[in-house]
């Protein structure tokens, strides 16, 4: 895995502090469920003289899910904004099950957007919604009324109202650390550099990010407060800093460093003090996470080949986890606590996911050249990295549902699902 090969790259770089980037992305839809919810969603009432109209960017998550076929209903007249006035008929003769309705209300810098959601067989209101929040606001309350939406009629959360992070590469020495919408609008550049930013992982409360920077002439690991921009090392120690992993109460870090010689596991606190060495045998052990289970997974040779192992948070009772190829790495897991999702080298790399209970392992792309996978906070999707040419994608953790982000301005590499946004 590349993770693996640019452990020890040591390289000269300069930081540039960057403002916003507009670096969107386009997401197309590869492959869909094996049955999709046909929803009809009626434009709102007074939503086209906002400057981001709701109800096309709850059609967008939706249909981007793959399990919703979205209906056309724009030009019904008259166009209902309410239950009470819906056509149940006309509707569901173009083969909807449901309608979505509402009207959105501006009073000053207050948006108030009003929904309900029906069944139209049984012409029964079964969802209603109300939101409010600054106009500035309209497109993240959107992604939560599709979350909502997706919660009623699947019976499992959805993951439309959270944030990606990324690396984007636009030229050979340019990179930016940026932050997007899960649906790839919206980017923002955290930072800028010169030189490789590597490895973002989101806190627990999605207030900061961990990441590795060259700018000091070699990997050092840093914390950064998305909303106050202010940024520290969490990992500066002689030697290689890097692969950074949040403790489960974000209090803590796990990293390698080569400080000791090898590559080794640490704990060390978010502010870089108390760092203590968990790892001792193997010349590899990189890429540690948090599961489940309260253990601390990780990458290692000790055993000839990359394998996953786990072990106690003081570093004892260490045991191999992965056995199905003869290389598995990157284990990441889902905030449901019930699946892993790593790297397989199954005639290429690929993405992979493990039942933690059955401990049954299921290979789920076949790109053959796949890095970085990263649970979505609903546990039912996943985003990695594919290709030569970085580019991101999105699988289900069931692999029927298959996703393309593509960048309009560079590669695109090394990518972390957030958790939800209040």
């Amino acid at each position: 895995m590349r993770g693996l090969k640019q452990l020890f790259a040591f390289v000269l770089t300069s930081l540039l502090l960057g403002g916003l980037a507009r670096a969107d992305m386009t997401v197309e839809v590869v492959g869909v469920g094996s049955q999709q919810l046909p929803i009809a969603i009626v434009p709102f009432q007074n939503e086209a003289g906002l400057k981001q109209p709701t109800s096309p960017v709850i059609a967008n998550d939706l249909n981007l899910s793959g399990l919703f076929k979205v209906i056309a209903a724009a030009d019904l007249a008259p166009q209902p904004y309410a239950a009470a006035d819906i056509n149940h008929g006309l509707l569901l003769q173009r083969g909807a099950q449901t309608a979505l309705v509402g009207r959105t209300e501006l009073n000053g810098n207050e948006l108030v957007i009003r929904a309900s959601l029906v069944d139209l067989a049984a012409k029964k209101e079964i969802l209603v919604i109300e939101k409010r929040g600054s106009v500035g606001l309209a497109r993240r309350m959107a992604h939560q009324i599709a979350d909502q939406v997706y919660e009623k009629l699947t019976g499992k959360k959805g993951a439309f109202a959270s944030r990606i992070a990324y690396v984007l590469k636009t030229a050979p020495n340019r990179y930016e650390l940026q932050i997007a919408d899960a649906d790839g609008y919206g980017s923002q550049s955290v930072l800028t550099s010169k030189l490789p930013i590597m490895s973002p992982k989101w806190s627990p409360d999605g207030g900061k990010l961990a990441y590795v920077s060259f700018e000091l002439q070699k990997p050092v690991v840093y914390v950064h407060e998305l909303v106050t921009g202010k940024r520290w090392q969490a990992a500066n120690f002689k030697g290689s800093n890097s692969a950074p992993a949040w403790s489960r109460d974000g209090r803590q870090l796990a990293v390698v460093l080569t400080k000791d010689g090898g590559s080794h596991i640490y704990l060390v606190n978010t502010d870089g003090s108390e760092a203590r060495r968990l790892t001792t045998s193997g010349e590899i052990n990189t890429e540690p996470a948090f599961g489940p289970d309260g253990r601390i997974y990780f990458t290692s040779d000790r055993g000839g080949s990359p394998q996953i192992y786990r072990m106690n948070r003081d570093g004892s009772n260490v045991e191999r986890v992965t056995f199905n190829a003869p290389y598995n790495a990157g284990a990441k897991f889902s905030p449901d606590g019930q699946s892993m999702t790593y790297i397989t080298r199954d005639g290429g790399y690929r993405v992979a996911v493990m039942n933690l209970a059955t401990r049954q392992s299921m290979t789920l792309t076949d790109s053959g050249l796949d890095d970085s996978p990263s649970f979505a906070p609903n546990s039912q999707m996943i985003l990695y990295e594919t290709g030569a040419r970085g580019s991101l994608a999105v699988v289900s953790a069931d692999g029927r549902i298959k996703q393309r982000l593509k960048s309009q301005n560079g590669d695109v590499r090394q990518p972390a699902w957030g958790p939800m946004l209040p």
